[in-house]
C-alpha cells in the first residue's frame, strides 16, 4: 500500500513546495509589514485585523490565488510532453549455459510520450526493465526487439536503438594452463626480492565461442603488489588474484574463465651480502712514475648488493674501474658503482678514490710462471709446442713490487671457440696486486689442441 501511495505523497509534496514559495511565504511577509507600518497607532491595526469582514476578505484572496495555481499546475500536468531516459541497461534472456551472445547494446535511451502527471509516476516507478528476450533461438545470426517493461498504458515510448543484431553462439569449453603475472613490481621497495610464487592449481576452463577459446593462448593470475595490505618479510602471503585470457599477441581475450579467480601464495624476503669494492686501473701512469696506493675515501671498502640468493652466491667484488692511462700526479675519481646484472639494489651507489703516485718505481722481472689454459672445451685436450712456462716484467712502486711473487702472478692463454688442430694463442698475465704493472715476455705461443 505505501508502494501505491507514494508517487501521490510526491506530487502533493510538489504542489505544497510551490504553493509555499510563491503564496504562503510573500502573504507572511505582507502581513508583518503591515504590522509594523500600523504598529505606531497602536490598537488601530489589531482593531482591523480583527473585524470578520477583514478575516474574510483575507481568507477569500487566498482561496482564489490558491485556486489559480492549482488551476494551472494541473493544467500543465494534464498537457503532453516527453522525456528521455538515458543509459538504461540491457538485460538479455537466454540459456547462459550451454550458449554465447554477441552483439547485445550495452545501455539504450528512452522516449517516454504522455501527461507531466503520468510521466512523472513512469519516472518514480521501479519497473523500467529493458529486455531482449532471446529464449527458443538457435544458433546463428538474428534480428531481435528490444522491449521495456512498464505499468501504464497511458504513456507512449520509443527505444533508441528498438532493434539488435545478434549472433547466438554453443558454448565449448577446453582447459588452459595458468601461470602467474606479478604486476607493479617497480613499486616494491627494490630491496626486496619475491620468490615462491605458486598458485593453488596448475590449469583452469575458458568457456566461449569456439572461436574464442581457440585464441586463448595463455590464461594468467594476476596478482598486484599494490593491492597487498600489509607486506611481511619472510612470511607466505595469500592473494586473491583475477584471471585473463590472453591471445598470442598479449591481448585480452573476452570469454568465461572457471573458476574466475584462484589463490596464490608468494614470499617476499630481502637477501642481502657484503662484498669489496676492487678498485682496477685501466691503462699505464707516466712511465717514470707508479701507483703506490689507491684508497676509497671515508673508507667505504665495501658494498651490500640486494638479489636472488643464486645470484648473489656468483658475485665476489664489485669492480671499479678508473682511467689512470698518462696520469702524472696524484689525483681524486668519483665513480659510479655499475650495478651487475640481476642486483635490485646496492647501498652505496657512487665513491670517490684517491690515486697516489711515487717516482719511487723498480722494474724487475719473476720467471717460472706456467701458462694455463682456459674455456677449452671439455671434449678436447690441450698441450703447448713452443713453450709452458714464461717470465713476466713487472714495474711499479719499490715497495710494493718487493711484495710480489709468483703465487700471486697468473699466466693464462684462452681457447674459447677453438677446436681441434695447432692454434696460435694471445698469452695474458694477471696478478692480485692491481698497483703494479705486468708485461709477459713472450706475447704469442703455439698449442695444439686434440680430441679426448
Amino acid at each position: 500500500m505505501k508502494k501505491i501511495l507514494q508517487p501521490f505523497n510526491a506530487i502533493f509534496s510538489y504542489f505544497y513546495k510551490i504553493l509555499n514559495k510563491l503564496f504562503i511565504v510573500p502573504l507572511t511577509k505582507l502581513v508583518v509589514w503591515l504590522f509594523e507600518k500600523f504598529n505606531k497607532p497602536g490598537r488601530k491595526f489589531e482593531n482591523w485585523i480583527s473585524k470578520s469582514r477583514t478575516l474574510l476578505f483575507i481568507s477569500l484572496v487566498i482561496a482564489v490565488l490558491s485556486f489559480i495555481v492549482i488551476d494551472q499546475r494541473i493544467i500543465s500536468f494534464a498537457s503532453t510532453s516527453a522525456e528521455v531516459l538515458e543509459g538504461r541497461p540491457v538485460a538479455v534472456l537466454y540459456d547462459k549455459d550451454n550458449y554465447v551472445v554477441e552483439g547485445i547494446p550495452e545501455t539504450v535511451d528512452i522516449t517516454l510520450i504522455g501527461s507531466k502527471a503520468d510521466l512523472f509516476i513512469a519516472s518514480q516507478s521501479p519497473v523500467q526493465n529493458v529486455t531482449i528476450d532471446l529464449w527458443g533461438l538457435k544458433p546463428g545470426t538474428h534480428r531481435v526487439g528490444i522491449s521495456y517493461d512498464h505499468f501504464s498504458s497511458s504513456i507512449r515510448y520509443s527505444i533508441n536503438p528498438s532493434v539488435a543484431t545478434v549472433i547466438i553462439y554453443e558454448k565449448v569449453s577446453d582447459t588452459r594452463t595458468l601461470s602467474v603475472d606479478i604486476l607493479n613490481r617497480d613499486s616494491l621497495d627494490p630491496r626486496y626480492i619475491i620468490s615462491d610464487v605458486q598458485a593453488n592449481m596448475d590449469s583452469v576452463v575458458v568457456k566461449g565461442a569456439q572461436y574464442k577459446v581457440d585464441q586463448v593462448a595463455t590464461v594468467k593470475a594476476l596478482v598486484d603488489i599494490n593491492s597487498i595490505p600489509k607486506l611481511e618479510l619472510n612470511k607466505e602471503i595469500t592473494v586473491s588474484a583475477i584471471l585473463r585470457a590472453y591471445d598470442d599477441h598479449g591481448h585480452v581475450v573476452d570469454l568465461e574463465i572457471s573458476p574466475t579467480r584462484v589463490d596464490v601464495t608468494l614470499m617476499i624476503s630481502s637477501p642481502s651480502k657484503e662484498v669489496p669494492i676492487q678498485i682496477v686501473p685501466k691503462g699505464n701512469v707516466l712511465y717514470t712514475m707508479g701507483i703506490s696506493s689507491m684508497n676509497i675515501r671515508d673508507s667505504q671498502n665495501t658494498v651490500t648488493i640486494f638479489g636472488p640468493e643464486e645470484v648473489l652466491a656468483g658475485i665476489s667484488s664489485i669492480p671499479v674501474e678508473i682511467d689512470v692511462e698518462g696520469l702524472t700526479e696524484s689525483s681524486e675519481f668519483k665513480v659510479d658503482l655499475r650495478r651487475p646484472a640481476n642486483i635490485a639494489h646496492m647501498s652505496i651507489n657512487s665513491i670517490t678514490v684517491d690515486v697516489t703516485l711515487s717516482n719511487n718505481i723498480t722494474n724487475t722481472e719473476i720467471s717460472n710462471i706456467s701458462i694455463s689454459a682456459n674455456n677449452l672445451g671439455s671434449e678436447f685436450t690441450v698441450q703447448a709446442i713452443d713453450i709452458d712456462s714464461i717470465s713476466v716484467k713487472l714495474k711499479g712502486v719499490t715497495s710494493v713490487v718487493e711484495n710480489i711473487t709468483n703465487d700471486t702472478i697468473s699466466a693464462y692463454v684462452d681457447l674459447r671457440g677453438l677446436g681441434e688442430g695447432i692454434h696460435e694463442v694471445n698469452v695474458h698475465v694477471e696478478g692480485s696486486d692491481l698497483r703494479v704493472e705486468y708485461m709477459p715476455s713472450v706475447l704469442r705461443i703455439k698449442v695444439r689442441i686434440t680430441r679426448r
